[in-house]
């Protein structure tokens, strides 16, 4: 959100102020859209357990890794390069063929 944020403050023109509030507007429907899971008690701990195994990726990748371990949760990914070296993490990509 803070991107489109951003893009809609830094717009130079108006054509490009009214297409960032149209990308913005594109955004919101489609989170409304979909379930956003929560990075909640037991998504923390299962995070926590992840960082104390010095795992070698992101903080973000690894909040993910940690909300889908603790749902006993699948996770659709392009990424398995990254979520692959996850103890546990089932991984699909619905994108090969």
């Amino acid at each position: 959100m803070r991107g489109w944020l951003s893009v809609i403050r830094n717009a130079e023109t108006t054509a490009k102020l009214v297409s960032a509030y149209a990308s913005f507007h594109i955004a919101l429907d489609y989170f409304k859209s979909v379930q956003v899971l929560d990075f909640d008690q037991m998504a923390c701990v299962s995070y926590e357990a992840l960082r104390r195994q010095k795992l070698c990726i992101g903080t973000q990748d690894l909040r993910i890794a940690a909300i889908v371990l603790s749902i006993g949760g699948l996770l659709i990914t392009r990424n398995q390069r990254d979520f692959a070296p996850i103890p546990g993490l089932k991984l699909q990509d619905w994108t090969a063929p």
